[in-house]
């Protein structure tokens, strides 16, 4: 925990193959740790709590659940934007941040490249679609790290696969399988990558016989690639299970009915030596118990589409599940 709000930043590239030089890439006070004023709190005396979020949406919504939520239970709170985990990770080993929300298997390969390599981790992956095998995994790369990895809940946000409602009518689609077991050409919207990823085109076809023609480099859950889907120019999109704005273009997940992606349930990790304490574990655990996957989408809707405050947004939400006092 922190006694005074720590200001000093992390600099470093978005390239994993670095990972190794982000831990000497922290830099002097005035660098690129932003403090926000969403969450802050003094609290009741117990401390002060550093929560670090990425600078996407979804990540800072949960940042602010944490942070109010502690609060709650007497914490003093302020939120730091780090862009990536490239950056905030090193930053939460090294006590700059004291917790972060965080993605199970992601954060269990990213661990794992650091620590044993990266060609060494692409040929022994660690994470898996088993949540419990997946956070296991993650625990023994993290503790040797002085990071504590909380429990893990129903909120997953992985990647998906959509298409119409007027194609799935069409075809009787309700999963990947089937779309794999119909005579269907399929050219996808994703991003470039997805070409060689064992998640996106090779799984499609491995795991469910799916025959995507092509790969349409429009990103991953991008309105441009929605809206190639919305008028046919492709048949699918590669989004994410939290995407809350795929009713607005009338598209439609399907089911990975035969796990084809790693479980990236969200839990809380958090820097062993300034926030062990139980009273965080607690209070974090809670949340982690009641939030939903749906939940998660309703919330981005609310700050992606209604433009709502992602502070706001969280207080409704934990008030809505009697988890704050009023």
């Amino acid at each position: 925990m922190n006694s005074t709000r720590r200001r000093c930043g992390v600099r470093a590239v978005l390239v994993v193959s670095t990972v190794a030089a982000l831990s000497v890439g922290l830099v002097g006070c005035g660098g690129s740790l932003e403090e926000e004023g969403g969450g802050a709190s003094d609290g009741d005396g117990k401390g002060s709590l550093t929560i670090g979020t990425a600078g996407f949406t979804e990540s800072k919504i949960l940042a602010n659940l944490y942070a109010k939520v502690l609060s709650d239970a007497g914490y003093g709170t302020s939120i730091q934007t780090l862009n990536n985990r490239e950056l905030y990770e090193p930053a939460l080993e090294k006590g700059q941040i004291d917790v972060v929300p965080e993605y199970a298997a992601t954060l269990a390969e990213f661990l794992n490249a650091k620590t044993n390599g990266a060609d060494e981790a692409a040929e022994n992956p660690v994470a898996s679609s088993d949540a419990d095998s997946t956070v296991a995994a993650l625990r023994k790369l993290a503790e040797p790290r002085g990071l504590q990895v909380l429990e893990h809940g129903a909120a997953v946000d992985q990647n998906a696969f959509a298409v119409t409602k007027k194609f799935a009518a069409k075809h009787d689609l309700k999963t990947l399988s089937d779309l794999g077991a119909k005579d269907v050409e399929v050219r996808l919207a994703a991003g470039d990558e997805c070409e060689e990823r064992r998640f996106c085109r090779p799984g499609l076809r491995e795991t469910y016989g799916i025959d995507i023609t092509s790969v349409d480099p429009k990103g991953v859950g991008t309105v441009q690639a929605k809206q190639a889907v919305k008028n046919g120019t492709d048949q699918m999109l590669l989004t994410t299970t939290t995407d809350a704005t795929l009713q607005d273009f009338g598209l439609v997940a399907l089911e990975d009915d035969k796990k084809l992606q790693n479980a990236d349930n969200v839990l809380p990790v958090v820097n062993v030596k300034d926030a062990g304490d139980k009273g965080i574990a607690v209070a974090l655990n809670k949340l982690t118990r009641v939030l939903t996957t749906d939940d998660l989408m309703s919330l981005n809707r609310k700050v992606d589409s209604e433009r709502e405050k992602p502070e706001a947004a969280a207080e409704e939400y934990l008030k809505s599940k009697g988890l704050l006092d009023d």
